[in-house]
């Protein structure tokens, strides 16, 4: 019975997960859409402050509200830092390497946060690799590999295309990329986003579904603070309102979808091990290519590359989201041994 709720809480918890790195995604090519004429200021003094309504509206309306008071101090702290550390470090670094780089550009490179998670999650929490979570892993990280590759060819032809009929002047982006400072932001902010989810496992104490949620709150309370202290400076006070009324529908469009998606990713780290939620949350890399073909469709390609890869990296999902015992019923008794083989 322990081991058939454990499955089940895997299976949900990687369902929470998936859902979250979509939100993000859509997140970030509102986000991207924003910092074309608004600033990175700008877009953290709308979009952290938001998450605390949110979490506190879902709090009080599934009766999570009170579970704020069941956490232990050490969790209160873990969590408060958890916030800091996520939603305010790794955000503003992502901010700003997307609005050097772009979304596209910087999505592979913030994969690092995956190998900081995992080895965390391994050192300080206990948890281990299967042969199972290994090869979802390589699907992972191998499924987005496929669709930027085949984006970045559609678009290699495409401008090839438009030189040949003297079109190269108009097809020519405005937008041009500071590599330098959108590698080292996107790498900073793999930091930021690989130790904040064993941080929230931690702060989380296995109370389940519903702490969660009070636990997101928590942490969301920290982010804002910050923010507030930024904000009573006059000159950043004065910049944040100055925000162009375009950039500011983007970054409020952009702060619910985040506070919706950091709400999947904390019900779902209250499940699911951090080995199985960070990887699939990494499927967000493959959502933001669609996402961002239908906020900026002329700026974006759409091929079978792009499907394939999103094919493979939910197939991987699918693999950290699968129980031992569930596999070992569909294979023959011979795999069983690989199948219990775990590292460390």
């Amino acid at each position: 019975m322990h081991r058939r709720t454990e499955g089940t809480d895997s299976v949900l918890g990687g369902l929470l997960a998936v859902a979250s790195a979509a939100t993000f995604a859509l997140n970030n090519a509102s986000l991207r859409r924003g910092v074309l004429t608004g600033s990175v200021a700008q877009a953290m003094a709308i979009t952290v402050p938001m998450g605390l309504p949110i979490f506190f509206l879902i709090a009080l309306l599934s009766g999570s509200l009170g579970a704020v008071f069941a956490f232990s101090r050490h969790a209160v702290i873990t969590l408060l830092i958890a916030g800091v550390v996520h939603f305010v470090w790794g955000r503003y670094c992502n901010y700003r390497a997307t609005r050097a780089i772009g979304t596209n550009l910087t999505a592979p490179i913030q994969q690092a946060n995956l190998i900081v998670a995992l080895v965390l999650a391994i050192v300080v929490l206990g948890e281990t690799l299967t042969p199972l979570k290994l090869l979802g892993i390589g699907l992972i990280l191998f499924g987005p590999y496929l669709a930027l590759n085949q984006q970045r060819r559609n678009a290699g032809s495409k401008a090839a295309a438009a030189e040949v009929k003297g079109e190269a002047k108009k097809e020519i982006p405005v937008f041009t990329p500071r590599y330098a400072e959108g590698i080292v932001f996107a790498l900073l902010s793999a930091t930021g986003y690989g130790v904040s989810p064993v941080l929230v496992r931690l702060g989380l104490e296995g109370k389940g579904l519903g702490a969660s949620i009070a636990g997101g709150l928590i942490a969301y309370t920290a982010a804002t603070a910050v923010m507030v202290l930024f904000l009573l400076w006059p000159a950043n006070l004065r910049h944040a309102l100055a925000v162009k009324p375009e950039s500011a529908k983007w970054f409020t469009f952009s702060g619910f979808l985040v506070g919706i998606s950091q709400m999947f990713l904390y019900m779902a780290m209250a499940l699911a091990p951090v080995t199985v939620v960070s990887p699939i949350n990494r499927l967000s890399i493959v959502f933001r290519l669609y996402f961002s073909k239908l906020i900026n469709p002329e700026h974006e390609v759409f091929g079978g590359g792009v499907i394939f890869g999103t094919v493979v990296s939910l197939a991987g999902a699918a693999l950290l989201s699968l129980h031992t015992e569930i596999a070992a019923a569909w294979l023959p008794d011979a795999w069983r041994p690989l199948l219990d083989w775990h590292w460390p």
